[in-house]
């Protein structure tokens, strides 16, 4: 059953492709809407499946066909029905359905709108694959599938040059991490003489320590890639250029979660290699706090919602790297639910506001649109940790487990993180929805199909903490646990209670400095940023990143590419064919001389020919 869920919207994506032309009005986006639905029906017929059986037997292999026989290689079609899988199709197929029925209402209009959607479940097929694959190589063909799509919906509004140069950052710096986690399946062919899950990951605590870190490392090269992470992380922004809809599926239900799935998924790899868990952790965390300063900095709505992603992607690398990969799965979960409710928000103020997207040129955004308010606020209290919202659940679990676990100095780097988190939520949120309008057109609300999925997701980022609610025994990491096992258990120092509080409060701490500095009004925060001038520009640029690539890798590259070019292009290799047709030319010159046409000419040549002939046989003898 589990090879059906990527079948409709593969379904969907091949009718709108070929037949595109002939729909009119909203039907393309009902019909992708539907086969993402249909998806969604059968993950959760899966689901149902797997908790009817025994929790050490939930797991169901489907084979349709032998892919690859080629000597001693062999490669199945194969999918993997298990709780990780399970879990992660129901994100992909659950929220995505509601971005593709908001994305009904945004895009209306869009002269281009068949395709629009066709790229969309092109892009939640191979998703799907990524996640319910039961190999490696059919994994890394939803990886790059999925990188593919990326790049077609990331610049799907070509005609503007920033959208199309996004698409190709995008696609140019994801190859890098591609080619890494490329390097890494073939690292485990040749150790292991196979890509299944079930037989690498049974032998990776039998291989060297060396070989294991090094493979750990090369998925870690992949994962950091596709979700945006230090130091693949500066495309991310730039892909703010596509569509909002398209926005709120890259960072809430696919491509930026990928990573953090690899990683899950490889985790008994991790397990073996200490230095690959500290890696994923450090990672996460220095990401976390990086996306978390330069978001504070954004005056776009949609930039600052995109350093947000890579900041809460972070803390799930680092859940996964303090060994606790279950508490990752429920971060990126909560995460999926309560961003795609930011993005959408911030796309229904745009959409309201004639696609401004400044935050400078908002506020009181609530009385002209007060639905839309009240559903970012709820996004906001959830991705804040603050009670009895998702994050609370979920952001909180990692930042004490990380206590739990022993990494004493990453925690406290984490209730940063989580103070960081509450600054620039709330930040965009008063400067978009409270003080005094600076809006420079007349702002309206959003139709019900934009507004619909912007409220299931507000219940969702409302309840979906339950899943790991304490009183329950935390229901998704218990389904979790045949897959990835359990994370830290209480030790030493203070209890998870205290933790929790710890971390609540310090959230708080964050949501008063950003009502006092920027919804209180008893600070000139305008002024604030004359004076803070050069930080400010500082982290807008998300600290000169971009600029450093361009210097240390983008100058160089520049400079060898010309040289190659006027070097050994045009002065070697053109050099040798222009001199080769030169000789040919002279050659001819000379040759037309020979031809006089004169019998005694020839009869002179032919003499002499035999006389050499003669003397050379002369002189043999």
């Amino acid at each position: 059953m589990i090879a059906l869920v990527p079948l409709f919207p593969l379904a969907a994506a091949a009718i709108l492709l070929s037949t595109g032309r002939r729909w009119r009005g909203a039907s393309a986006g009902w019909l992708a809407s539907f086969a993402v639905a249909a998806s969604f029906a059968v993950a959760l017929a899966e689901l149902s499946s797997l908790l009817s059986k025994a929790a050490p037997a939930r797991h169901v292999i489907t084979t349709l066909y032998r892919w690859v026989a080629v000597g001693g290689f062999s490669v199945d079609i194969s999918f993997r029905a298990d709780p990780l899988s399970s879990v992660m199709t129901l994100v992909v197929s659950g929220v995505g359905l509601l971005i593709f029925v908001y994305a009904i209402g945004y895009m209306r209009g869009d002269p281009r709108f068949p395709r629009f959607f066709a790229h969309m479940s092109l892009f939640v097929f191979f998703m799907l694959v990524l996640v319910t694959a039961e190999n490696f190589l059919l994994l890394y063909v939803g990886w790059e599938g999925v990188g593919l799509c990326s790049y077609l919906l990331i610049g799907f509004w070509f005609e503007r040059p920033s959208a199309a140069a996004a698409a190709k950052k995008a696609f140019v710096v994801t190859r890098i991490g591609d080619t890494a986690f490329l390097l890494g399946i073939l690292l485990i062919w040749a150790k292991v003489h196979s890509l299944d899950f079930e037989v690498v990951f049974h032998q990776a605590p039998a291989l060297a320590g060396g070989t294991v870190t090094a493979i750990a490392l090369l998925l870690l090269g992949g994962a950091v890639g596709k979700s945006a992470q230090l130091p693949l992380s500066t495309w991310l922004p730039d892909a703010m250029e596509g569509p909002t809809p398209v926005s709120a599926l890259i960072h809430a239900a696919t491509m930026v979660t990928a990573g953090v799935y690899l990683v899950v998924r490889a985790h008994a790899i991790y397990a073996a290699t200490s230095a690959g868990t500290e890696a994923v952790a450090l990672v996460g965390l220095i990401t976390a706090l990086y996306g978390g300063l330069s978001a504070i900095a954004q005056d776009d709505i949609k930039r600052a919602l995109a350093y947000s992603t890579m900041s809460q992607i972070g803390f799930m690398f680092f859940g996964a790297g303090i060994g606790a990969p279950s508490l990752a799965i429920f971060l990126l979960v909560t995460h999926a639910i309560y961003k795609a409710l930011l993005f959408m928000g911030a796309g229904s103020v745009i959409h309201g506001l004639h696609d401004e997207q400044d935050m400078m040129k908002m506020g009181g955004m609530r009385r002209a649109m007060p639905l839309t308010g009240v559903l970012w606020i709820a996004g906001a209290w959830a991705i804040s940790g603050i009670p009895p919202f998702a994050g609370f659940f979920s952001k909180d679990e990692i930042i004490s487990a990380a206590s739990l676990s022993g990494h004493t100095v990453m925690w406290g780097f984490a209730l940063v993180g989580a103070v960081l988190t509450a600054v620039y939520a709330w930040r965009a949120t008063f400067m978009t929805f409270f003080g005094e309008t600076r809006v420079e057109r007349e702002p309206h609300e959003s139709p019900a199909v934009m507004t619909g999925p912007m409220t299931l997701l507000a219940i969702g980022a409302l309840l979906a903490g339950l899943l790991g609610l304490k009183a329950t025994g935390g229901v998704l990491v218990r389904f979790l646990q045949p897959v990835v096992g359990l994370p830290p258990q209480a030790g030493q120092g203070l209890s998870e209670s205290g933790l929790t509080v710890i971390s609540t409060v310090l959230a708080l701490v964050g949501f008063v400095v950003a009502w006092f500095v920027y919804g209180s009004g008893r600070f000139d925060w305008v002024a604030l940023r004359v004076r803070l001038a050069g930080l400010k520009r500082a982290g807008m640029s998300a600290f000169y990143l971009d600029d450093v690539y361009a210097t240390v890798i983008g100058g160089p590259a520049k400079l060898a590419a010309a040289f190659t070019a006027f070097a050994i292009d045009l002065r070697i290799i053109d050099g040798i064919v222009t001199w080769m047709a030169r000789g040919v030319g002279m050659a001819a010159v000379y040759g037309r001389r020979v031809q006089s046409g004169l019998v005694r000419t020839y009869a002179l040549v032919f003499l002499v020919g035999v006389v050499g002939v003669l003397w050379y046989v002369a002189v043999k003898i």
